[in-house]
């Protein structure tokens, strides 16, 4: 699979509708998608996301049903390391640094705390990585 994944606004667009939906046809892109191209052009844009490694099809008697490559977690989780990577120098405590410096009025209290349990977990698991390799 392709590693770059700079996907144009349509791109990104269909591949919404595409996590959103597991599996779509091309008319069912065309018809989620603002302000929609042709039919034609919809299937060319699927067959670019294809050729890209993005995702794949199978055939359904005259139909293609297109679905993703990744699952969302994992295409999710992909594109906060690129994100941390690009904007941050790979340092996720600038990341969260950026996410924190928000109006504070974004972040709720249950937010903050889910944060706060990540990181007591995260802390754990580095120390429980630790005492292995010390053995």
């Amino acid at each position: 699979m392709s590693k770059a994944t700079n996907f144009s606004r349509r791109e990104r667009q269909i591949m919404d509708i595409m996590y959103e939906l597991t599996q779509v046809t091309a008319q069912q892109v065309m018809e989620r998608l603002p302000d929609p191209p042709s039919y034609s052009a919809v299937r060319a844009m699927l067959r670019k996301l294809e050729d890209k490694g993005h995702i794949m099809h199978r055939e359904e008697g005259a139909k293609y049903v297109y679905f993703p490559v990744l699952d969302h977690e994992q295409a999710s989780k992909n594109a906060i390391s690129r994100l941390v990577k690009t904007f941050y120098d790979g340092s996720a405590a600038q990341a969260v640094n950026a996410l924190l410096g928000m109006s504070f009025s974004d972040i709720s209290k249950e937010d903050l705390e889910k944060i706060e349990e990540m990181i007591a977990t995260a802390k754990n698991h580095e120390q429980q990585e630790e005492k292995k390799q010390d053995s």
